[in-house]
């Protein structure tokens, strides 16, 4: 920084502000799994930072394929009948991806973008469907979904929903089991499935604690949703494009979403971008009829959703991908990961190790151990972790990271 920028200004998202002004730690660069700091320090990246530098840190084909749109064009929105090639390229690519046909793809800034477009089209669908009583949208305990209006009210974690004034912001929202899907059918029964307009979970909850999904626990949370006329909403944000060794974590766990939450993997950081994949269930009735006809107009859209510049980048990222081989190489690093971790289970301080359900790994400490201190301690041995919900260390690195550079992150905690 500048004498002249003390960077006193900025509000950290999510931070104790006296506490990180006192602490601040600003990077200034990153190649692979690497990056550097203000003083100089290099560091392993052990997060992919917030869970989206899939394919590393200073690719130069990603600025590249930036710099090369906004020479022939930054962005042109797409409200109406407009559009740009790059939004358009990458809609269909999400869509094979997916392998869901007749699909379609709303593009947004980024993940809580995504949450909030899922929920509000999942209400909008059933009021169409003449059934308005249909508004509640039911998440999972220690879930997170973003902090927009609807990621806020939804969220399994009860401190982003305080302080508000009421229980949650949006109020037609309800928390359900996390892997226990006897309790979830009685919760259902409860509230009453006409009630109910979608349900919402993550293949793997990353924020809550790194946790894996029961066994039958998704599958049959599909058949449950789809039994009661309930909207089935995967949240991808994380596991989307490779964290879970194949492209989407659907994939891995076999079920199918009516909605599907994107981000993170997208661009792997490179630009903010999200998506929605809306299943032909859901988004036919938008698209039916002739021009001029009656079909309905969902009223959503966001200034940057379909962002040239961001969709430029998420091309050359999808490209890397799929070139290198990279989610092929997340599915085998998944268990070296598992191996690296696994002793830290038997440590006087450490309450679980959760592995096996994707390319990340969550070490949770006992109580009264100080996480933040533990991540402070492996900064300090080269590795920068940090903690998330239930004091657990997130370990999700970028998917070049070496055998080697695991064993470095599991030999610093």
């Amino acid at each position: 920084m500048t004498e002249q920028t003390t960077g006193d200004a900025l509000w950290n998202g999510q931070a104790h502000m006296p506490t990180a002004r006192s602490k601040r730690m600003v990077i200034t660069g990153g190649e692979g799994a690497w990056l550097t700091t203000d003083t100089g320090e290099r560091l392993l990246d052990a997060t992919a930072s917030l869970w989206y530098a899939n394919v590393g840190h200073g690719r130069e084909r990603i600025a590249r394929a930036a710099y090369d749109q906004m020479r022939r064009l930054e962005t042109f929105h797409t409200f109406g009948r407009m559009a740009n090639e790059p939004a358009l390229r990458v809609a269909d690519r999400i869509v094979a991806m997916a392998g869901v046909a007749g699909a379609r793809v709303m593009l947004t800034s980024g993940g809580s973008d995504s949450v909030d477009l899922a929920c509000k089209l999942a209400r909008r669908h059933w009021q169409l469907e003449g059934r308005g009583t249909k508004k509640i949208i039911l998440s999972r305990h220690r879930a997170y979904h973003g902090l927009h209006a609807f990621g806020t009210s939804i969220t399994g974690l009860p401190y982003n929903r305080e302080g508000y004034g009421s229980e949650s912001l949006i109020p037609e929202t309800a928390r359900i089991a996390t892997n226990d899907l006897e309790e979830v059918r009685r919760q259902v029964a409860e509230i009453g499935p006409d009630n109910i307009a979608a349900v919402i979970a993550e293949p793997v909850i990353g924020t809550g604690g790194v946790v894996g999904p029961a066994d039958g626990y998704l599958d049959g949370l599909e058949a449950l949703a789809r039994a009661n006329d309930i909207l089935f909403i995967v949240d991808e944000v994380i596991t989307g494009f490779g964290r879970t060794g194949q492209v989407f974590g659907a994939h891995r766990y076999g079920i199918t979403p009516d909605l599907m939450t994107l981000a993170k993997g997208l661009t792997s950081g490179y630009a903010p971008l999200g998506a929605v994949l809306v299943a032909p269930a859901v988004a036919d009735r938008f698209f039916s009829g002739p021009a001029g006809g009656d079909a309905p107009i969902f009223r959503h859209g966001l200034t940057y959703s379909g962002h040239a510049t961001a969709c430029a980048v998420a091309e050359a990222n999808l490209d890397i991908l799929e070139e290198e081989a990279l989610i092929e190489r997340a599915a085998k690093l998944e268990p070296v990961l598992a191996e690296a971790v696994a002793p830290l289970a038997g440590h006087e301080l450490v309450e679980e190790v959760r592995t096996g359900s994707a390319f990340m790994a969550g070490v949770q400490l006992r109580e009264g151990v100080p996480g933040e201190a533990v991540a402070e301690a492996c900064t300090a041995s080269g590795v920068l972790l940090r903690t998330v919900h239930n004091n657990t260390l997130q370990i999700c690195p970028p998917f070049v990271t070496t055998e080697d550079e695991i064993g470095q992150i599991a030999s610093a905690i």
